[in-house]
């Protein structure tokens, strides 16, 4: 398997803390490893860089488990995978897409009937691993011994971040996996971030991380918003 989670701890990246103690349409061909649309958007990035922030992580395929750890679906066929969201924004998608092309993935954006973004991977065997450790039968659930890394949290920011209030902020979960949320809560609290399960009888489960010193390490995980002013209001902040 290919993932993060079934490698030696030599390969998985520590956090930037320490943790706390505390709680369909068809394909259209594109150029390889290329996104899909052509007004990208670029990154500005003015202050200094926490070692192990998002930016200063070498990107790998493993990052985009971060889009699982949201509301994202992986669908296995043979031996390739494709990993998709639909995200509430066009800068969402953007940023996703970028995220996966930097892996070494074609990327693509597309809208559902609803005219919602959605971005998603082509088939790639690349994928299967993660396919595996994420899926029991056809039933969204996450490796045991899975901890998010500053790319993985990126990804998760990008495709279901939002500040609930000055000092909250909130990290999306799958309403349709209830059985993720406790995993993916434990996951978070072993890299230092102690979040707090809510929203889990609605549509909008979440993760919420309170208080500043939680929320600085989130910060300095995730590292700088998009070059985007939308983006930047939904971006973590102390």
């Amino acid at each position: 398997m290919s993932s993060r989670s079934a490698r030696a701890p030599r390969g998985r990246r520590p956090p930037a803390f320490a943790p706390s103690e505390s709680s369909h349409q068809e394909d259209t061909p594109g150029p390889a490893g290329g996104v899909f649309v052509s007004d990208a958007v670029s990154v500005v990035r003015v202050s200094q860089l926490s070692f192990f922030s998002a930016e200063s992580v070498p990107p790998t395929v493993e990052d985009l488990t971060g889009l699982l750890a949201a509301h994202g679906q992986v669908v296995l066929t043979g031996g390739e995978a494709r990993l998709s969201i639909v995200v509430d924004a066009l800068w969402r998608a953007r940023e996703l897409a970028v995220m996966i092309t930097e892996v070494g993935l074609q990327a693509e954006i597309l809208r559902t009937d609803e005219d919602t973004p959605l971005v998603r991977t082509g088939m790639d065997s690349r994928l299967a691993g993660i396919a595996a450790d994420w899926t029991r039968g056809a039933v969204k659930t996450v490796p045991g011994n899975w901890l998010p890394g500053a790319r993985e949290l990126r990804a998760w920011t990008l495709a279901a971040g939002t500040p609930e209030a000055a000092d909250r902020y909130l990290l999306g979960l799958d309403p349709h996996a209830p059985d993720t949320h406790p995993v993916l809560a434990s996951a978070l609290m072993r890299v230092g971030i102690a979040p707090t399960l809510i929203g889990t009888r609605g549509s909008r489960p979440a993760l919420r991380v309170s208080g500043r010193r939680r929320l600085s390490r989130l910060v300095e995980n995730v590292g700088e918003p998009p070059d985007d002013t939308e983006a930047f209001a939904q971006w973590p902040r102390i």
